[in-house]
């Protein structure tokens, strides 16, 4: 099997043999490293594959069943299930209580329809919002009313600032359509999680605050989970910060460099226009500190020298928020045109961290969940429904270790599985996608991201060549370009074809503008496959299935039993 970059060959390593790994895919499996007790058994470089198994809760913990806590029933509160009154107010009123209550708190609803006509807003620690399940004997919260006309606070001013500022119209001659793109195409929700005075999105630099910087990092490697900083006062252990890579080296700065590799692609001149904003956040918690050396929660996602600075910077959050347990159902209408929405969408979080969102079903949504600005979060057993075109299931945008598990899009988004402008080690496992599905690498940055043991059901479309789909999506901005970053990894896909091919043909899979140094190991389905994807990426077992099923749950086994 070859191994390409921009088409170069690189190396040679063996084909992908069932029942065992290889010595391509160990290469691959083993060739990160991070701390000084988990060696790395192969340590080249040039196959490095990162480690993924600290997406999620507490980097890669379980969600926690909420039981010493506070329980706030809303029908005290007056709302009460399937009468068809509108329980705005009432549920109001339990959010209220519940954000003055002291220590861990849960708002229960029992099962039933609540009618709601306001936002449901999550603004501190420790709070769970739990129904009675997402299935038919659970509980739904039914909006009649999109957040264009609900949503009363000013925390998207900006991002409508920056929409008018930037004349971003949607343009369609074919339908006659000219009009200014909507803020809620990637933002807001009917449940809204955010930590007051924080910006729900940063989009105007007119808006920014000083960074507080509180050390700067001497030295660290890739993968490490320990690194020196010049001068340690302000650290402590149980700190949850970020690291913040700048690029202030312009076009040919080395942090692209690290993001995409050595490339002939055409970066987009967002990578460079803003040096004052780090290109790379990651954020992390502080295990320990020795003097000047710091061991970190989860890898580093770059090297930090003298070429490639960085620094741990402040964080305004909120931790342990969960939702569970509802069905989010918007009534039926049409879709009125990509970036048009009117903003029927479900769970808005943002500044969160160590969270959770899980058994929950949204029925018409434009959106069922869309993140910014938050970190170690799980979102579990998703179920996304509905006839009209939607924008996305789930949009990872601005986020690093979010774990997205057993994801199921029966509706039709136009970007159905996405990882968006700067994400990083996000992971999709076990997503099902039954209509137009789409790996959809949002130009921006976005780097060091999974999709993990998927099953995607795609109808094929013909040329002269044959049957053919576009499976992968680098979609985005000119100036965002390209597609993804270094180390995007597409793991064990399953591919069942439903049309447009017989059983004798071969299905072209595509990804005709992604990023540089993909990793794609293991597409198999019902049809033989052939992938184009460009620029080159690693390939191996191509129409066969690893013998590692999930990379996620065997780096995690790995790490655990260490």
């Amino acid at each position: 099997m070859n191994f390409k970059t921009n088409g170069v060959m690189r190396t040679t390593i063996h084909s992908f043999v069932p029942a065992k790994l290889t010595i391509g895919t160990f290469a691959l499996l083993f060739s990160f490293s991070v701390s000084s007790n988990y060696q790395t058994i192969l340590g080249s470089q040039e196959h490095y594959l990162p480690d993924f198994s600290y997406a999620g809760y507490d980097f890669g913990s379980e969600i926690p069943n909420r039981t010493n806590a506070t329980i706030i029933d809303v029908t005290a509160y007056g709302a009460l299930p399937n009468d068809g009154i509108d329980d705005s107010k009432s549920v109001s009123k339990a959010m209220e209580v519940a954000h003055k209550t002291k220590g861990p708190v849960v708002v229960s609803f029992p099962e039933g329809r609540f009618v709601l006509r306001d936002v449901i807003r999550i603004e501190r620690s420790h709070l769970t919002l739990r129904g009675a399940g997402m299935g038919d004997g659970g509980t739904e919260l039914y909006f009649p009313m999109p957040l264009r006309l609900i949503d009363k606070s000013p925390v998207l001013n900006e991002l409508r600032k920056y929409l008018t500022d930037n004349n971003k119209r949607q343009r369609t001659k074919a339908l006659n359509i000219d009009l200014p793109f909507s803020e809620y195409s990637w933002s807001g929700g009917v449940i809204w999680i955010q930590k007051p005075g924080t910006r729900a999105v940063k989009y105007l630099e007119e808006f920014d605050k000083p960074i507080t910087n509180l050390a700067d990092i001497k030295q660290g490697k890739r993968g490490d989970l320990n690194l020196i900083v010049k001068r340690n006062k302000n650290l402590q252990v149980g700190d949850v910060l970020q690291i913040h890579w700048h690029n202030r080296q312009g076009e040919n700065g080395k942090l692209i460099d690290a993001i995409y590799g050595k490339t002939d692609l055409k970066i987009g001149s967002r990578h460079w226009t803003s040096p004052a904003r780090p290109l790379v956040k990651q954020t992390t918690k502080i295990i320990s500190v020795d003097g000047n050396r710091v061991e970190i929660a989860d890898p580093l996602l770059h090297d930090i020298n003298e070429q490639l600075p960085a620094n741990f910077a402040s964080w305004e959050y909120i931790e342990e928020v969960g939702v569970e347990g509802f069905h989010i159902k918007f009534p039926q209408s049409d879709s009125y045109g990509h970036h048009l929405e009117l903003g029927f969408n479900g769970v808005f979080l943002t500044s969160a961290f160590n969270s959770w969102i899980r058994d929950l079903k949204t029925t018409e949504a434009e959106a069922a969940i869309i993140t910014e600005n938050s970190a170690s979060v799980t979102i579990d057993n998703v179920h996304t429904k509905g006839e009209k075109i939607a924008h996305y299931s789930i949009y990872l945008g601005g986020v690093h270790n979010f774990l997205v598990r057993d994801l199921h899009v029966f509706n039709r988004p136009i970007h159905s599985i996405s990882v968006n402008t700067r994400a990083t080690k996000g992971v999709y496992l076990r997503a099902q996608v039954y209509q137009l599905p789409k790996l959809d690498q949002h130009a921006g940055a976005n780097h060091q991201n999974l999709f993990d043991s998927t099953t995607l059901h795609i109808n094929a479309q013909r040329d002269e060549q044959g049957p053919f789909y576009h499976l992968w999506d680098g979609s985005g901005a000119k100036y965002w370009q390209p597609g993804h970053g270094q180390f995007n990894t597409t793991w064990n896909t399953k591919v069942v074809v439903q049309s447009g091919a017989d059983y004798s043909e071969t299905v072209r899979l595509i990804g005709a503008a992604e990023g540089p140094n993909a990793r794609i190991v293991g597409v198999h389905g019902n049809r033989k496959f052939e992938v184009e994807y460009f620029p080159t990426p690693y390939y191996e077992s191509i129409n066969d299935i690893p013998s590692v099923p999930s990379l996620y749950e065997y780096q995690k086994s790995l790490r655990k039993s260490d």
